[in-house]
């Protein structure tokens, strides 16, 4: 049986349970890194490029701690998963960095998504299927049934982060046959959302247990993945140009979408020091939160991040937040 490893990081909140079920389908074994923790951490930095972004670190640190464990890496290129949008540059080219970054790795199955000009019932994404599934069997059949119960799982995950579960409890609960979906709407005092990259919301080791400690102040806590793809595309479509990345869209126009509604009370932005793509949606989505009076707020992350400081941010945020709509709820939010 081939052990097949898949880091956890970048996309993996993303698109897990529909790789882990395929390549289980197909019958491997399908091994996760663990959580990020300090030791994943510091073998990133020690294997990566300075000039990367933390989360592509933490990802090589993930990968560096699979390679003896497995048979086969699965990292493939993203390079479009939407027509005429963009992946981030540091996913396009993240199978060529791990590969040339460290050494002994296992062979890396790097199958190109590239959906620019086409969709998922092309037949060149069924060729990207049949070429991931050939490293372990050649059986088209065999690949294509497994694909299909794959997508039926990823059908089921997308389900619960409609109704409000968090990625986080999603990718434990998706393939059982009974869910509790009042995971995320328990009795609350306010509503949050934290928005940002996928891999920056649900790493609980970067973000230092963000959602957690929200959750436990009595918070309900929003993330751009809650917010449906029509929602996204029509609040995105507010900005004067197209926006071509597609994470990108997909942050602005959840948060616009959950300001104009009137959804949340407040929002949160993580971001990892160094993001490009970033220093243009924070200030797109802080002039929005400034026009609709909500409360915002940016946590930078780094891999010199202490815990303390981002402890003292965020109760100062929520003791804000309270006070103002308490008792001062005429004063501005922004000075």
């Amino acid at each position: 049986m081939y052990k097949i490893g898949i880091p956890r990081g970048m996309l993996f909140y993303d698109y897990y349970p529909l790789w882990a079920e395929f390549f289980k389908e197909l019958g491997a074994e399908v091994i996760v890194s663990p959580k990020t923790n300090k030791d994943i951490l510091n073998s990133g930095v020690l294997n990566c490029v300075d000039e990367s972004c933390l989360p592509v670190k933490v990802f090589h640190g993930h990968a560096d701690y699979l390679k003896d464990k497995v048979d086969y890496i699965f990292i493939p290129k993203m390079i479009s998963i939407r027509k005429l949008e963009y992946c981030c540059p540091k996913i396009l080219g993240l199978p060529d960095m791990v590969r040339f970054s460290i050494a002994d790795l296992p062979p890396i199955i790097d199958t190109t998504i590239n959906l620019r000009k086409i969709n998922y019932t092309s037949s060149k994404y069924k060729k990207a299927v049949y070429e991931a599934g050939k490293y372990i069997t050649q059986n088209k059949s065999k690949i294509r049934n497994a694909y299909k119960k794959a997508w039926e799982s990823y059908e089921r995950y997308l389900y619960l982060l409609s109704k409000g579960v968090i990625p986080i409890e999603a990718v434990k609960m998706y393939n059982k046959t009974f869910v509790d979906l009042n995971y995320n709407s328990k009795n609350h005092d306010m509503s949050i959302m934290v928005v940002g990259h996928p891999y920056n919301i649900y790493d609980e080791y970067l973000n230092m247990n963000l959602i957690s400690k929200l959750i436990n102040n009595r918070i309900k806590v929003m993330t751009p993945e809650m917010v449906s793809k029509d929602e996204i595309i029509y609040y995105s479509n507010q900005l004067p140009k197209r926006m071509f990345w597609t994470y990108g869209r997909r942050i602005v126009g959840s948060a616009f979408s959950l300001i104009e509604k009137d959804e949340v009370e407040g929002i949160i932005y993580l971001s990892s020091f160094g993001c490009g793509i970033d220093s243009i949606l924070i200030d797109l989505i802080e002039r929005k939160a400034k026009s609709k009076g909500v409360p915002f707020t940016l946590l930078t992350l780094d891999e010199q991040t202490g815990e303390a400081g981002i402890d003292t941010r965020i109760e100062a945020f929520i003791d804000m937040m309270k006070w103002r709509n308490k008792d001062d709820c005429d004063i501005s939010t922004f000075r």
